[in-house]
């Protein structure tokens, strides 16, 4: 006994004698042009070829020696900072790193290359601002969803729109996040352009596999986007003037180096152009005048460091579409949009614990009312409304372990369907919908493990559940691994199950504004999807990196309707519901030239997607109208000088799919009908592939310095060659040459085209 309680003594000895040696420094990695901190920044030691890489608000934890270490801080497009330290006690050491202007002058950071060889992380994109103002856009306006679809296993849900389809997934599966409050509806004119303003956002991150733990509620994408902060150093601002739009940004200092805030709008004008051409045209009768449409968005931001260890960060944002039309006897209103609202604060416990606790608001609703007249009125209504509060908290022990935990609760409020309808005079009215409510509660924990040099390992677990009438829950683990063949090669899989509880009520492949949002219910019950992924990631030098990822996903109580549902104005809606199950299975390559005056990626798909339910072809299995099988696109940027940049797109996908009648029959000598009735005859579900899909398109930047800042002017061309891609085809009849018959003779699918060849200019200016 007096053996063992010596040893035991020396070990504890040996133990502080070790943790004496050893001392923790953290902080913070910001621009050192304006304050904003740098999400996902690297800190490295060389000597001990260690180091830890910045979280989600810029913050790090990274134990070493004590004694005079060497340090390099580095950051994608920044000159990287490299300092001795002598580290005494554990330290809190804030840098910042200046932007890399251009490469003859400043070394620019590219150690992403072996930030993305040496994560556990699969399925993920990340997009700069930088490349996405760089882009050729439609109609000049930047749109971050629009770049997003520039990357492997992400497809457009149709011509124009920001929808996104992932991995098979269907429009309702993709989670999109605004300063971590939930945005219902991402999409501007009818879809065509998002809701995210690119001059207010930072940072655009996209899950499509290997899903961390603190996201829930989705099974096929998380877009996380985060707004500036706003400058703490200088009152600064940004703008554009483009054909359909205006923006302006304003930001700085509210204390200098402590507070900041940021405002920006963005407000299009083609409503004021055909206001004034139909004002023209008002007195004469064959006129048809055109319809009113504008839209606006507006996010602003505000942040206080109250300490060394606290920050208070509020942040919200507005954004609404009006599309109006009035006839003689006749007035239409349509008009819909989101408000979110963030409350959030950050605080440090001590180098190794960081929490960030939230609360959110977030708001989608729509309203068309219609007014006969002075005879009759009718209004359709519908919305989502919730109120969510969570934790999270970040823990750091040692360099081998990276721990995260939390928890978050949401109130959802919903208004299915709300109909208002009423003579003018009081004589009638009626009103119809329903409203539930659903409460939803999840709990997470993640961590990552450093094995060895070679292996890591992120392993997570959310228990997550909601009650609405009857009570769901589920238990989802996740697990990804990575493994280094080689210095600059690594092997990775992954596993992830998810559970959706909120529904989108849609028949199209894209998110509409008439989309209704359903809550589980004793008939409902929620989706739960799987899914493995296994990947190679190569990076042999840093100019370079390849990649490629095969996943297969299959999906359960997948939800669709019965043939003539009825969606719109229904008490039961949920009786028009089918449940069955899917299935999705795909390979993406890619491949990526980060630095140089030429950059560039090329990215290509091959996948399938699959759906089953017993109530639709009678069991038989179908390709949903999304499915497409190929998938490629081409992006190059060349900086042919200091002045110039020239930008060039191209992409190329099979088909999408369309329900399409392979016969029809006719109805004769019908009593009382003048006329004979053709009937199409509807055999399969997505049964004709549209025309397959390519476009190009170019641009080219001058940027211009002043006294006062700098400008650029940016010229880009959609669709150079002008392809006249199938938007939607709809079925006419030939009539027949027999003056007296009824019956055509045949039918001919024809093609409806949306976008021409389409160029515009954009002047934009930061002062």
């Amino acid at each position: 006994m007096k053996k063992f309680f010596t040893l035991l003594l020396f070990s504890c000895f040996l133990w502080q004698v070790n943790a004496q040696e050893e001392a923790t420094i953290s902080g913070y990695i910001k621009d050192a042009s304006n304050g904003e901190t740098l999400i996902g920044a690297t800190i490295f030691c060389p000597s001990l070829a260690s180091g830890t890489n910045t979280n989600a608000y810029g913050f790090y934890s990274l134990k070493v020696p004590k004694g005079a270490i060497d340090f390099e801080f580095s950051f994608t497009g920044y000159a990287s900072v490299q300092e001795k330290i002598l580290i005494q006690r554990d330290t809190n050491i804030n840098i910042e790193l200046k932007p890399g202007q251009s490469l003859e002058t400043v070394i620019v950071s590219a150690s992403s290359n072996k930030e993305q060889v040496n994560s556990t992380q699969m399925g993920f994109e990340k997009i700069t601002m930088q490349e996405a103002k760089l882009l050729p856009a439609l109609l000049g306006e930047v749109d971050i969803i629009k770049t997003l679809q520039l990357k492997p296993g992400v497809k457009t849900g149709g011509e124009g729109t920001s929808g996104i389809i992932v991995r098979g997934g269907s429009a309702d599966q993709n989670l999109f996040l605004l300063d971590e409050a939930t945005v219902y509806n991402p999409s501007h004119l009818f879809g065509f352009f998002s809701t995210f303003n690119s001059d207010a956002v930072k940072d655009v991150q996209l899950y499509k596999g290997g899903f961390p733990a603190q996201y829930g509620g989705r099974l096929s994408s998380v877009i996380d986007v985060k707004l500036n902060e706003g400058n703490k150093k200088k009152f600064s601002g940004t703008g554009g003037v483009g054909l359909v739009a205006s923006r302006l940004t304003l930001e700085g200092p509210i204390q200098k180096d402590k507070s900041s805030f940021i405002v920006s709008g963005r407000r299009t004008y083609v409503d004021i152009i055909t206001r004034q051409v139909n004002r023209l045209n008002e007195d004469d009768p064959e006129y048809d005048p055109i319809p009113d449409y504008y839209f606006y968005d507006f996010n602003a931001k505000v942040n206080f460091e109250l300490g060394p260890k606290d920050k208070i960060f509020a942040s919200g944002y507005l954004g609404r579409d009006f599309f109006k039309f009035a006839g003689d006897n006749f007035k239409f209103n349509f008009n819909w949009g989101n408000a979110t609202a963030t409350l959030r604060w950050n605080h440090i416990f001590n180098p190794k614990l960081f929490s960030n606790t939230t609360a959110t608001f977030s708001d989608y609703n729509y309203l068309i009312k219609n007014e006969f007249g002075d005879l009759f009125s009718f209004e359709l209504s519908s919305g989502i409304t919730d109120y969510t509060l969570k934790s999270d908290f970040f823990y750091a022990p040692n360099n081998k372990h990276s721990i995260k935990f939390g928890v978050d609760y949401t109130r959802h409020t919903f208004e299915v369907g709300r109909l208002r309808a009423g003579a003018s005079d009081g004589s009638f009215n009626y009103e119809a919908g329903q409203n539930f409510n659903g409460d939803a509660l999840a709990l997470y924990f993640s961590e990552d493990y450093e094995a060895s040099k070679a292996l890591k390992i992120n392993a997570g677990l959310r228990l997550s559940s909601f009650y609405n009438e009857t009570f769901y829950w589920g238990i989802e683990p996740r697990l990804s691994i990575k493994y280094s063949l080689l210095e600059s090669l690594s092997l990775k899989a992954s596993y992830t199950n998810m559970t959706q509880y909120i529904h989108l009520v849609t028949n199209s492949a894209a998110s509409l504004p008439t989309d209704i949002w359903y809550p589980s219910n004793e008939t409902v019950e929620p989706q739960r999807s799987n899914q493995v992924a296994l990947g190679l990631t190569y990076a042999p030098n840093d100019d370079y990196i390849f990649s490629n990822e095969t996943y297969y996903k299959w999906n359960q109580n997948q939800v669709d309707f019965r043939d003539g549902a009825q969606l719109f104005v229904n008490d039961k809606l949920d009786e028009e519901f089918v449940f069955g199950r899917g299935w999705s299975y795909g390979s993406e390559f890619y491949v990526e030239k980060k630095t140089g005056k030429f950059k560039g990626w090329i990215a290509y798909t091959l996948s399938w997607a699959w759906r089953e339910f017993d109530d639709i072809l009678d069991g038989q299995k179908f390709h949903p109208n999304y499915d497409t099988r190929h998938d490629f696109t081409v992006v190059g940027i060349y900086e042919l000088s200091k002045r110039w940049s020239l930008t060039a797109t191209w992409v190329y996908t099979s088909g999408t799919l369309t329900s399409l009648a392979p016969g029809r029959f006719s109805l004769q000598d019908i009593p009382g009908a003048d006329l004979e009735f053709v009937v199409p005859d509807f055999v399969e579900r997505n049964n004709y592939r549209l025309i397959d899909y390519h476009r190009m398109d170019i641009g080219a930047v001058c940027r211009f310095k002043h006294r006062w800042g700098e400008s650029d002017l940016t010229i880009s061309v959609y669709n150079v060659y002008d392809r006249r891609n199938a938007y939607f085809l709809f079925v006419d009849a030939l009539p027949s040459p027999d003056p007296n018959s009824q019956i055509p003779i045949g039918f001919q699918a024809k093609q409806v085209s949306l976008f021409p060849i389409i160029p515009s200019i954009t002047y934009n200016f930061k002062f």
